[in-house]
């Protein structure tokens, strides 16, 4: 499979004033690193300060071919599928029970050195709220 994704491996720094939220509050800072594994996986890994100054973290990882793989999130998913779209979108799809919850779309600008990220949960009152976040691409800490 041709690595169309390779733009998006590196760590991107949250600008917070880009942040856009229907549900929940912006984080004040954040992170989001995108690595790809010996076996071919994509890693993401996220950190956030939020609005209360509380830190957090999620990780995830799957192969990048759309394939719905078994990912233990509780009552919030059982599967999980990363799709390489182009080589300016890659996306991550959450599922529960068969059903997409969440959609999470990446897309670079055209320099490669700035990723927006909207994030859609599907609610069952049929609402989808999104949440729209830019990073930048930072160095790697040596």
């Amino acid at each position: 499979m041709a690595r169309v994704y390779e733009d998006f491996l590196g760590l991107w720094q949250l600008i917070p004033e880009s942040c856009q939220y229907e549900q929940g509050d912006p984080p004040k800072a954040g992170t989001y690193r995108i690595e790809e594994m010996p076996d071919g996986t994509l890693e993401f890994t996220a950190t956030w300060t939020d609005a209360e100054g509380k830190e957090g973290s999620v990780s995830f990882s799957g192969f990048p071919d759309g394939t719905k793989m078994p990912f233990n999130a509780g009552d919030l998913a059982d599967a999980l599928a990363i799709e390489a779209v182009s080589a300016r979108e890659l996306n991550s799809y959450a599922y529960l029970d068969g059903r997409e919850l969440m959609v999470a779309q990446r897309q670079l600008d055209a320099t490669g050195q700035a990723m927006r990220i909207t994030q859609i949960v599907r609610l069952p009152s049929g609402e989808s709220p999104g949440n729209v976040a830019i990073y930048r691409r930072a160095p790697l800490p040596s």
